[in-house]
């Protein structure tokens, strides 16, 4: 009996490719995945919009749509079904939480995303209360990150490169070599591990959150290294949506060169957004496009950075006798990059641009809510002394320092390229 189950059971990266593309399928096939608002400015638009009747119904349709797949994913992984069954509904609750304080419009203005909410709160309740056994063993971070990421695949579109342009993407190559691989010589020097110096320089150089999610995925990188960056990148992003207006004006830039430089140093594109806007239509347009080009990026250095960690960190036994073949590196290959790279080429060159503007909204909110379930996942099992002491300062110095340069080399190349 015991051989039968081994036979059918997958690995923990190919269940999120079937799982995430089976998410994709049913999109595609018209099953209508349930959108819920939680966006809201006043008590009174809370409990209008949010906590009503309505919405409450299709937050409860999207708790059974991501359950479903939660308890499917862990059959198929051979794991503790019981556990995902008891403890996935409380996660969920408090993931929901999260969203409903990250929708709100003044929290938003300061770029605070759902993320770091989820991350909170996990972590308010791990170090404040005792979290029970059949809870923490139904706690599934790499599963959840992993579906997100495959689903963020289908919002990395290739045609956005042509929308920016030869100019963008010079501009997004430029920025995102020069600054990653600095970001990296500043980490090494300063004696922070490998593992961490990656995921800085992929978080600072490509785009912030998303890049240092699907950089931890490729390198199957500790949770707590990642909360611990993604939260350096939320609070730096603050700041720099604020000042790097101001400073455009005061240095009188144009603002297509504002736009760019914004575009290419601002983490987030809803950052982006709102500090372009601050300029005018025309930086708002080039600062978008800008990012755009970046994110695209991001499946490409997601692939470059999965076969460099295989080939370098292997440590079975073969590789240390002698140097990782092919199929070593196929084994330890971080099988999901593939369905994130998949669904980018499905949605850019095979899927209408008809079909993706009817299935994008939903899949976008499956994906956000993914990630956060994730990072409510990480605080219940993380203690603040980890997150925030083990680390030290060093990685907060390098951060720090790599965006410094990110923002002095983003501003000599748009200025430039756009000038």
């Amino acid at each position: 009996m015991s051989t039968s189950k081994s036979i059918f059971r997958l690995t923990e990266d190919w269940t999120v490719v079937v799982f995430g593309f089976l998410i994709i399928a049913l999109a595609l096939f018209g099953i209508k995945i349930p959108s819920p608002t939680f966006a809201w400015e006043n008590s009174t638009e809370l409990f209008e919009k949010v906590v009503n009747s309505s919405n409450l119904l299709n937050i409860s349709k999207l708790f059974l749509w991501v359950y479903a797949i939660a308890i499917l994913a862990t059959k198929t992984l051979g794991k503790d079904v019981i556990a995902t069954v008891k403890g996935f509904p409380i996660v969920f609750i408090l993931t929901s939480l999260a969203l409903i304080l990250a929708g709100n419009s003044f929290l938003k203005n300061w770029n605070l995303e759902a993320v770091i909410f989820s991350l909170s709160i996990g972590l308010m309740i791990s170090n404040f209360s005792n979290i029970p056994d059949w809870l923490r063993e139904s706690l599934s971070t790499e599963l959840f990150v992993k579906i997100g990421l495959v689903l963020l695949g289908t919002s990395i579109i290739f045609g956005d490169i042509l929308k920016a342009g030869s100019l963008g993407l010079i501009q997004a190559l430029l920025v995102v070599v020069s600054v990653w691989y600095f970001a990296f010589w500043v980490s090494k020097k300063l004696g922070i591990d490998e593992e961490m110096a990656i995921i800085i320089s992929s978080a600072v150089s490509i785009c912030g959150v998303s890049a240092a999610i699907a950089t931890a995925g490729a390198i199957k990188g500790d949770s707590k290294k990642l909360s611990y960056v993604i939260s350096i990148v939320l609070i730096t992003a603050i700041p720099m949506i604020i000042f790097m207006p101001i400073i455009a004006k005061a240095l009188g830039l144009s603002e297509a060169v504002t736009g760019a430089w914004l575009g290419g140093t601002i983490d987030t594109t809803g950052a982006v957004i709102a500090s372009g806007s601050l300029i005018g239509e025309e930086a708002l347009k080039i600062s978008t496009i800008v990012k755009f080009s970046q994110n695209v990026l991001l499946g490409l250095a997601a692939f470059v950075i999965s076969i460099y960690w295989t080939y370098t960190n292997n440590q079975s036994e073969v590789a240390k006798e002698s140097k990782p073949s092919l199929g070593i590196i196929w084994e330890r290959f971080p099988k999901f990059v593939i369905g994130f790279v998949a669904a980018s080429l499905l949605f850019s060159f095979v899927i209408s641009g008809e079909v993706i503007s009817e299935v994008k909204g939903g899949l976008k909110s499956l994906q956000g809510l993914w990630f956060a379930l994730a990072f409510t996942s990480i605080g219940l099992e993380t203690n603040f002394a980890d997150l925030f002491s083990s680390e030290g300062k060093k990685p907060l110095y390098a951060f720090l320092i790599a965006q410094g340069f990110n923002v002095m080399i983003t501003l000599v190349i748009a200025y430039f390229l756009f000038n």
